[in-house]
């Protein structure tokens, strides 16, 4: 792996601005610390996919934010597809992977790099990755923002990580939590009552 691909580990927390103070504890990343990051694993994306026939393959909903962003800033020619692909349904408890939009490109024989908005337990990366390596591409790399080792079941690390973050529950940028919170332009960890039952 190369040094910009490698992860930054998150250690403290910043000031919450008041307008989420009622449902954020701390911002976990900040918008500044996001910028920097995902401009930096674009860079390293860019360099080693220059001259390759490359689409990303975006999984919905969570990524769209980290998506826009380093899309912006990649220097290389790409296409891009969405895959639907679900385990959570109103709360925080993971059951069966569900997959709710299929690709439309074909991807034998291409390079394919796989954009999630954060590793967690690893079983929907692995089920979204057999079911890509049944079509045959000519390689697959995963490109992350969080990585959340603590919490992992499955064999599954990637290939490009934003930030290594504790074992938190975070919303923000586009992350979730019964799809409210994805609009906050920072990482932040969620206050436990509002999860909690």
């Amino acid at each position: 792996m190369n040094l910009l691909a490698q992860p930054r580990h998150v250690t403290e927390a910043n000031a919450v601005p008041a307008r989420w103070r009622a449902d954020v504890r701390a911002v976990l990343i900040t918008e500044a610390q996001l910028k920097v990051r995902v401009n930096e694993l674009a860079r390293a994306v860019t360099r080693d996919y220059v001259g390759k026939d490359l689409i990303v393959v975006a999984l919905l909903t969570g990524t769209v934010l980290f998506l826009a962003d380093l899309l912006r800033h990649l220097a290389i020619p790409l296409r891009l597809d969405f895959m639907g692909v679900s385990s959570y349904r109103e709360g925080s408890t993971a059951r069966d992977l569900v997959f709710t939009k299929e690709l439309r490109l074909e991807l034998d024989g291409r390079d394919v790099l796989v954009v999630d908005d954060i590793l967690d337990t690893g079983r929907t990366l692995r089920g979204v990755l057999a079911k890509l390596r049944q079509l045959e591409p000519r390689s697959v790399k995963t490109c992350v923002l969080l990585d959340k080792p603590a919490r992992r079941l499955e064999p599954v690390t990637a290939d490009y990580i934003g930030f290594v973050i504790p074992d938190l529950f975070v919303v923000g940028y586009g992350l979730d939590y019964a799809e409210r919170y994805r609009n906050l332009p920072f990482v932040g960890v969620l206050r436990p009552e509002l999860y909690q039952t």
